[in-house]
């Protein structure tokens, strides 16, 4: 058996457990770092101390994708994620002067990268952007709803409560609020005095865009994600039965080498079809 080449033994690093894990651990430990650096005390006190750490964390990001990249070859370009986790280590590496200070901040997107790093995560992300089609459907129904409320809101309130539904914006901005159920007793009580009818329109608004129109959004992406898990499970599948089909295919193979084997060997023997021939002839 060859022996496995650099490359081949890079790919076995980066696709390891051990390796992922470290990551992982990395990652929070950036975001550990990350996140002391907002309390002033301590970054006041010992600011080398944080800059060695970023630079250190910098520079253990930068090797990880070096090596994936040396590993994976141009296969590491296919794959999104590995963009985002190009991009992501790339900012850090942005130059510290105050035209770039923005870009400095944004730093802070290294701790997302625990997402590409989890297995799991990936798999929730997919179902989101799998779910976009059906899901946009559903939320663009929820705001003509919504707009619709607010245009009836502000026509019928106006007078009533303008504080709430004075103009258009101000109303939209209203009926958002009561879509989320917070304080909407509140709002309807500012109208309820004048239109007692009010409470009529405020519970079926929430019905229809609350309970209603925000579970089917919940509902698409809970179908997407389901989606999401079997196919994977299918890729697995197929994955799994390709293994086994190449084990029995090989095991086929041996047995047929040996029986063609066998029968060379019985054929030299002279107990092949033509050795009996000249019997019946005696």
């Amino acid at each position: 058996m060859p022996e496995p080449t650099m490359r081949e033994r890079a790919l076995r690093i980066v696709e390891s457990g051990w390796f992922r894990n470290g990551v992982i651990a990395l990652i929070l430990l950036n975001a550990a770092s990350l996140g002391l650096e907002t309390y002033e005390a301590l970054f006041t006190a010992a600011p080398e101390v944080f800059s060695v750490t970023e630079a250190v964390f910098v520079g253990l990001f930068a090797a990880e994708l070096a090596l994936k990249v040396y590993a994976q070859g141009r296969s590491f370009f296919r794959d999104p994620w590995n963009w985002f986790d190009a991009i992501v280590v790339g900012i850090a590496l942005v130059p510290s002067s105050a035209g770039f200070s923005v870009l400095r901040l944004l730093r802070i997107l290294r701790i997302l990268r625990l997402v590409s790093a989890v297995p799991q995560m990936r798999q929730i992300i997919g179902a989101l952007f799998r779910s976009v089609p059906g899901m946009s459907t559903v939320i663009g129904l929820l705001l003509i709803t919504v707009y619709t409320a607010a245009v009836l809101a502000e026509k019928l309130f106006h007078d009533a409560s303008p504080h709430y539904f004075g103009d258009l914006h101000t109303s939209l901005y209203t009926m958002f609020t009561v879509l989320t159920t917070e304080n909407w007793p509140d709002i309807a009580e500012s109208v309820t005095d004048r239109h007692p009818w009010a409470a009529v329109f405020f519970v079926g608004y929430i019905v229809v865009t609350a309970f209603i129109l925000l579970n089917l959004v919940i509902g698409v992406i809970v179908t997407a994600l389901e989606e999401e898990v079997e196919s994977q499970r299918w890729q697995e599948d197929q994955e799994l039965e390709q293994e086994q089909h190449d084990v029995v295919m090989a095991r086929l193979e041996a047995l047929s080498e040996q029986v063609e084997r066998l029968s060379r060997q019985v054929a030299d023997l002279g107990g092949g079809p033509g050795a009996g021939g000249s019997a019946p002839g005696k």
